[in-house]
């Protein structure tokens, strides 16, 4: 007679089962909550170094010389929808719509993409001035402070990609929910950040 916490048969193909994965779940969880705290230790450490450094603009532009407020704008728009429209793939997913779900987090990735691009430009803007990191203390700070979030969401939307890849092949395996639910925190956490940005550095460079 089979154990009835260890099915024989796997699930979908995987070498681990069921219950196994939903006992490792809280784990996982924690593990990666855990990763969230040492990245806001991160960059609650760029952010004081800014907060040090922001000002000194050794002879060099200042951020409202720099800054284009409307374009900063429109890249904040599209990281605070895509935190909406993963909430709607979460939901989706709850909900056991597969096709559905995959369509928010392709619309997610679109918004992510569309942010990673204004960022992009925005440096090669800066790049064409001149304002470059070596330029300043402040320079070296914002391109810091910026470039490292940029990456953490080009970081986010390769993952996300491997997970459209994987739910398409695999569908929604307790597995695949558990890696949407960490990359929903990862994503809500890289949206908060943003705010803290976009507050600290840009409205605080344009208004100063």
């Amino acid at each position: 007679m089979a154990n009835p916490t260890h099915p024989a048969e796997p699930v979908d193909g995987f070498d681990f089962y069921v219950a196994e994965d939903e006992h490792h779940e809280p784990g996982t969880m924690l593990g990666f909550w855990m990763y969230l705290m040492s990245d806001s230790l991160i960059f609650g450490i760029l952010f004081a170094v800014y907060a040090v450094l922001g000002a000194n603009y050794a002879a060099g532009p200042a951020p409202s010389d720099l800054f284009e407020i409307e374009k900063i704008l429109l890249a904040t728009a599209f990281l605070l929808l895509s935190s909406i429209t993963y909430g709607f793939a979460v939901i989706t997913m709850q909900e056991g719509k597969q096709k559905a779900m995959m369509l928010w987090l392709i619309v997610t990735g679109v918004f992510g993409l569309g942010f990673l691009a204004m960022e992009v430009m925005e440096f090669m803007h800066l790049a064409h001035l001149g304002a470059v990191p070596g330029v300043s203390a402040f320079l070296s700070s914002f391109w810091f402070l910026v470039g490292t979030h940029g990456l953490h969401v080009a970081s986010g939307v390769v993952w996300l990609v491997v997970l459209l890849i994987q739910v398409q092949k695999h569908g929604l395996t307790p597995a695949n929910k558990r890696r949407i639910l960490c990359l929903s925190l990862f994503w809500h956490f890289l949206d908060l950040i943003w705010i803290g940005v976009f507050s600290f550095v840009y409205l605080t460079g344009v208004l100063l």
